[in-house]
């Protein structure tokens, strides 16, 4: 962090009464909502270019099964209606100097090629585009393709398009200029010439919920790279309703309705050679979840779970896992499965089942991998440019695991969700209005500076 004064040099200044929120997830989300509520302004700035975070992508959310974007939208439209929230999409945080009460943030608003204060999202251009790309939103899918200028999502807030430099043919060519012609509200409002901008805020608090990436499959050297070997996330936009197959399951590589299907969970988490020795939390609870989906999708499919224990600690969290089980006829084999191959048209899954001491050898049409949860990329970067200390796996240091769970070891700079390691949606909601709490504390006081 920039300039920051070190504790016995900190002198009282006069608080600015707005809040930086870094991460549009649902705990960024929650935590600008509740602060903007209290009548403080938030400026909340993501990187990518809609609010929404990981949860929209998801099919259901365990363990009621209630859909996502029924649940999140409407928090993501309250966000981008609140008069009290300023969203700075498609921006990162590029330097931060000050104290608490009184930090001054430097905010890079990447070049989108369109005009935002005048484009009114009315989708023209992307129709009319010629380029398709594969679909980061969608995990890169083979169902389903984007246009070199697009919104991620039909939700998106804000819904405006970006224009995508790396395959958009005016850069790649110098020639196309479609969108450009084609665009209804006239010259000017797709702008080739834009550069990425910097502004500089002030503000009195910094909450940062920069949310989490799975680790990458290439990680995992015993699991051979297959189109039919996804990880969770993947599988997740597969079972969508508004995913790129309308909730079909198909499996990647020929479209075909998968009628065996095997999910791997602890794939990088808690293993020490790969840097991972944490549970992931999340992954009994998902696997479980997409199982159970997976059969309500293919009533006479099978789904089979190779797992190294179960921890189902949330509310109503074992009873899911025994409604998949005994409803749902889900397999669970404890242990760890040890090669996946081509085997012709289909996969071969080998492992062993530690409880009855055999191998298992299963045939099967798609494997599922419970990925590790990984901070978010770039989030290293950004904890040097705030100052903030990270543990030896990248995420956020809490001042005192107990006690001050929330708070990093820079006064004023707050910490929730899975910025501070693995969490389900129940936990990254509650930290978000617990942060909001300190941050209304810090924004409540006469003079900063403490």
């Amino acid at each position: 962090m920039d300039n920051l004064r070190s504790p016995e040099n900190r002198v009282a200044v006069p608080v600015t009464r707005r809040a930086l929120v870094i991460g549009g997830g649902i705990t960024g989300i929650q935590a600008s909502l509740d602060i903007a509520d209290a009548g403080y302004e938030v400026l909340l700035v993501e990187k990518t270019p809609s609010i929404g975070g990981h949860m929209l992508q998801y099919s259901e959310v365990f363990p009621t099964l209630d859909c996502p974007q029924c649940i999140g939208t409407p928090k993501m439209v309250e966000v981008g209606q609140h008069p009290n929230i300023k969203i700075m999409a498609y921006s990162e945080v590029d330097s931060v100097s000050g104290e608490v009460g009184k930090f001054t943030v430097t905010i890079r608003k990447k070049a989108k090629y369109v005009d935002w204060d005048r484009c009114n999202g009315c989708g023209v251009c992307q129709q009319k585009c010629l380029t398709t790309v594969p679909a980061e939103y969608n995990c890169g899918l083979p169902f389903n393709k984007r246009k070199a200028i697009y919104t991620p999502f039909a939700q998106a807030v804000p819904n405006k398009p970006v224009i995508d430099r790396d395959h958009c043919g005016h850069f790649t060519t110098g020639i196309c200029q479609v969108c450009s012609k084609t665009c209804p509200l006239g010259d000017g409002v797709i702008d080739y010439s834009q550069e990425d901008t910097l502004v500089e805020e002030n503000v009195g608090a910094i909450v940062v919920a920069a949310g989490f990436d799975l680790m990458a499959k290439g990680a995992i050297s015993e699991f051979v790279e297959d189109p039919d070997i996804i990880d969770g996330l993947e599988f997740e936009r597969i079972l969508c309703p508004s995913g790129p197959t309308a909730g079909a399951v198909m499996r990647p590589s020929d479209g075909i309705e998968p009628r065996e299907v095997v999910f791997i969970s602890c794939v990088g988490s808690r293993d020490p050679e790969l840097g991972v020795p944490y549970c992931s939390r999340v992954c009994c609870m998902y696997l479980a979840k997409q199982a159970l989906l997976y059969k309500h999708a293919v009533h006479d499919g099978q789904a089979y779970i190779f797992y190294m224990d179960q921890r189902t600690t949330g509310k109503g969290y074992e009873e899911f896992v025994r409604r998949a089980v005994e409803e749902y006829d889900v397999m669970y084999l404890r242990g760890r499965a040890s090669k996946i191959f081509r085997d012709g048209d289909r996969l071969r899954v080998q492992g062993a089942d530690t409880l009855s001491g055999k191998r298992v050898d299963i045939s099967c049409d798609l494997v599922v991998l419970g990925m590790a949860m990984m901070p978010s990329a770039g989030f290293k970067e950004l904890a040097r440019k705030l100052g903030i200390a990270t543990d030896e796996y990248g995420f956020i240091t809490e001042l005192h695991s107990k006690f001050r769970p929330m708070e990093t070891s820079i006064p004023g700079i707050y910490v929730a969700g899975t910025a501070q390691g693995p969490r389900d949606i129940p936990d990254s909601v509650a930290m978000g209005s617990g942060v909001a709490s300190k941050v209304l504390r810090v924004l409540s006081l006469e003079e900063g500076g403490l």
